[in-house]
């Protein structure tokens, strides 16, 4: 190779960052911004309220990268790798801010380690510690799996971070205008492959509509209102996911009549003693699933990375 052509490396060594994600020195997500609790929300609520909406973004962005290599073909896998990435990052902004929020909600780790807050967050806390809803955490199955669980969590998560740009933490409604840009994009993805299917073979349509059938139980717990939403939602910082209902009921059943698809008539997933996702309650395959997710953090508390 010829000295007058660079390295095709050279570019990752130095120079500009912002090709990477999120920076080469990993500083603070939130350096600079105005951190300080709005007046009227508790410090711990607001921090559990961030947990609950980041552990949302964290664990289905875990579940979406496990179908890297494996979409139909390579535009589709590079389309679901960038959507994990869209909710990794509204992840790690969610649990700085619940950091910031509550030091006391971050797990202690060894002196010295330099594990950064949102990390410890991510990678120490035990299973009845995170707080995201069922429907992210459940097993992959097929494609069309995948495509009807994104559109029944994004549907729900677009309409409420739509109404959490107006919240009085500056860093939420901050995420939340970014999020919107993002979640909009990933609804449309899946609407257009949920109709695609759908209208397909025969083999696409049963897939499509026996994971409808399977998810759609799971879908009611995005909308029902946790005591700290509530909460959070009078005093102006958060939103109470059941002001959305009738806006995801009615972008769904769209999706569904463009689609020829019949609504399902299936009771929602009952918790467990009354409790659910957002108390810490999750399905037997979430253990796995977290074993997989931490298992290098764990095992490495005081690595640099």
């Amino acid at each position: 190779m010829s000295d007058d052509h660079g390295s095709i490396f050279d570019g990752l060594i130095g120079g500009d960052s912002s090709q990477w994600a999120f920076g080469t020195d990993f500083e603070d997500p939130l350096a600079g911004v105005d951190t300080t609790v709005p007046d009227g929300a508790d410090h711990a609520e607001l921090a559990l309220y961030c947990l609950m909406l980041g552990d949302d973004a964290l664990i289905m962005s875990q579940r979406l990268s496990e179908w890297c290599s494996r979409a139909p073909d390579l535009e589709e896998d590079i389309a679901l790798a960038n959507i994990a990435l869209d909710l990794l990052g509204q992840a790690r902004l969610l649990l700085a801010r619940a950091a910031a929020a509550d030091p006391g909600a971050v797990p202690a780790l060894p002196e010295g380690s330099p594990v950064p807050a949102e990390d410890a967050l991510a990678f120490f806390r035990e299973a009845g510690e995170f707080r995201n809803v069922r429907l992210a955490e459940v097993p992959n199955g097929d494609f069309a799996h995948m495509v009807v669980r994104l559109l029944l969590f994004s549907v729900a998560r677009l309409a409420l971070l739509e109404r959490l740009r107006a919240s009085t933490d500056q860093v939420l409604a901050a995420v939340a205008a970014k999020g919107v840009k993002e979640i909009t994009y990933h609804r449309d993805w899946a609407g257009r492959w949920f109709l695609t299917l759908a209208q397909g073979t025969e083999e696409s349509r049963r897939r499509l509509v026996a994971a409808l059938d399977a998810l759609w139980p799971l879908q009611p717990e995005q909308v029902a209102a946790h005591p700290v939403e509530t909460s959070l939602a009078e005093a102006g910082a958060g939103v109470d996911p059941g002001s959305v209902r009738d806006e995801v009921d009615a972008v769904l059943d769209q999706v569904l009549a463009v689609s020829g698809v019949d609504r399902p008539d299936r009771a929602p997933l009952a918790g467990v003693g009354g409790r659910t996702g957002r108390d810490g309650m999750h399905t037997e395959a979430f253990g796995r699933l977290l074993a997989e997710m931490q298992v290098v953090a764990r095992a490495h508390p005081m690595g640099r990375w």
